[in-house]
């Protein structure tokens, strides 16, 4: 069963056309990478997916209902999240904040409840305390959640990114390029976080990523896009004996030698 559906998105920025109808399915639980080389569409591909941008043609379906017309905010609260390439996180804030402003899309209050400091109002922000504080605990942030972001060490900021992303309660989360910068040890942590992050927060996951290692390990289905296009999708295996894709990234040689 797919939670998204893409079918044949473009997206042209004047002369440029950055998507060429571009279709994929992602399959509820699932896995899925998208991989190419640098400047294949990838980050344009996710912020359709997310409203920062809308599609020139085409349509995105998120469980049949169209995400056409939507902006970010609107595109989360139906239950898409993201992390980006380079993090983004509130670096003045506390470790706990900035995984509680991830929960505000979920939140009942309103301005008039905070100012008067009504009951439910408290109830609520005491439980959104509760699973912000069992969140930065599965990543093992606990320790430092009065801490500023910026403090944090690269590793363990692109951790709390995720756990923010996963504070919205997404049925589906876009990990941009998540182990760029990491450390082995740290990729291979974010690698096991990753792998289970389906089964223990019943999300499907959506990423780009450049560490192929990770990429081979994790993923259940990839997509390769090139110049815009897809060129190729299948398992991991179909995916590294395709001539198509060792051409993209290695040049027309190589496929002669591999």
């Amino acid at each position: 069963m797919s939670i998204l559906e893409v079918t044949n998105i473009t997206k042209k920025f004047g002369g440029l056309t950055a998507n060429q109808d571009v279709t994929m399915n992602i399959e509820k639980g699932s896995i899925t990478a998208v991989i190419g080389p640098n400047g294949a569409g990838k980050t344009t591909f996710f912020n359709m997916i997310t409203g920062v941008y809308q599609p020139t043609s085409g349509d995105i379906r998120l469980e049949g209902k169209s995400l056409l017309g939507l902006k970010p905010d609107e595109v989360a609260k139906r239950g898409i999240s993201r992390t980006f390439q380079n993090i983004r996180l509130f670096g003045e804030m506390s470790v706990i904040e900035n995984v509680l402003v991830g929960m505000h899309t979920g939140l009942k209050t309103n301005l008039l409840g905070i100012f008067l400091n009504l009951p439910t109002t408290k109830k609520e922000e005491l439980l959104a305390e509760k699973e912000a504080y069992r969140l930065l605990e599965h990543f093992d942030l606990a320790p430092f959640l009065n801490e500023k972001a910026c403090n944090l060490s690269y590793g363990a900021q692109r951790k709390l990114e995720i756990a923010r992303a996963l504070a919205t309660k997404p049925k589906l989360i876009l990990l941009d390029e998540p182990a760029a910068g990491m450390n082995p040890a740290e990729t291979r942590e974010l690698t096991a976080i990753i792998k289970n992050m389906g089964q223990e927060f019943n999300v499907s996951v959506l990423l780009i990523e450049h560490d192929m290692k990770l990429v081979m390990e994790i993923s259940e289905h990839i997509v390769v896009l090139d110049h815009g296009e897809k060129i190729a999708e299948g398992n991991p295996e179909e995916i590294r004996t395709n001539p198509k894709v060792i051409e993209a990234y290695l040049g027309s040689g190589a496929v002669q030698t591999v």
